[in-house]
């Protein structure tokens, strides 16, 4: 597994998981099972790297055209790590042709994260009229 921001963009292929660098450690059952089905695992900490300097280098390597599908993947519950699950919308924008999906793993349990609950986590005025 490499940092995702010291890869050569052309190194990524086939079905490849981003992490958030503290999840193999913090959610370890979790995470050996969900990435053992990629050909390619980066880590990245956005406690360190700059959102927007990660789109970039995800957007770029997502141009060349080798990677089939792309995961994003952290712990639960961490202010940085949820900003992993928000790349998948930027990313959308520029290219639209790679399949993009975000999961949790909480207590060595994988989730699924949908759209609408990314959606919903960035507009705190919504989820206070949902939550009440």
């Amino acid at each position: 597994m490499k940092n995702l921001m010291e890869t050569n963009i052309y190194d990524a292929y086939g079905k490849t998981l981003i992490c958030g660098s503290c999840t193999p450690i913090m959610e370890k059952e979790g995470f050996l099972k969900l990435s053992k089905d990629y050909d390619t695992v980066l880590y990245l900490c956005l406690e360190n790297t700059h959102i927007n300097m990660a789109i970039t280098k995800i957007c770029g390597m997502l141009s060349c055209l080798k990677v089939t599908k792309l995961d994003f993947v952290s712990v639960n519950k961490s202010p940085h790590c949820i900003q992993l699950h928000y790349i998948k919308g930027e990313v959308k924008r520029v290219i639209s042709n790679v399949d993009i999906s975000n999961f949790i793993i909480e207590k060595g349990v994988i989730y699924k994260v949908s759209d609408d609950v990314l959606s919903l986590s960035k507009n705190l005025v919504k989820l206070m009229e949902k939550v009440g």
